[in-house]
């Protein structure tokens, strides 16, 4: 009997809180933000559930209600890739930096799949997170610079 292996390749990436699923003080899911070039906030990912610890620390006070003028305050979303059922969402002000895990399954700058949210970075700003469609490289210390 021959084995196959199925390998799954996960990139770390950070982004923009921009909505959450639920409410501000529960919050279920977020949805995740980056800027464009011309200032434009558009959508990148939406994560899996929210772990216990996570939804504690943002339900605690770290997400503010958003104001009239969120970008995504008119927008409508779907539940789902490939879904027209709409999703009910909470924009909150895209004010803290996310890191997540997501597969390398990316759309024209969309994450196609749920993401899992790994920890906030309250040590970034929304200005240090890499444009929408731009990607950090990965740094290996280990492995030497390319000339």
């Amino acid at each position: 009997m021959q084995r196959r292996l199925k390998y799954r390749t996960r990139n770390t990436a950070e982004a923009v809180i921009g909505a959450v699923t639920g409410s501000v003080i529960r919050p279920e899911t977020v949805l995740l933000g980056r800027y464009t070039t011309d200032g434009h906030f558009l959508l990148v990912a939406r994560s899996t559930p929210l772990a216990p610890r996570l939804r504690a620390e943002l339900g605690g006070g770290l997400l503010t209600p958003a104001g009239a003028d969120h970008p995504w305050r008119d927008v409508h979303f779907t539940s789902h890739w490939g879904s027209r059922e709409p999703l009910a969402f909470t924009p909150v002000a895209p004010q803290l930096v996310a890191e997540f895990h997501g597969d390398t399954a990316v759309d024209r700058g969309r994450w196609r799949h749920p993401v899992t949210l790994h920890r906030l970075r309250i040590d970034l700003t929304p200005d240090d997170v890499p444009l929408y469609g731009a990607e950090r490289p990965s740094v290996d210390p280990d492995r030497p610079a390319a000339e």
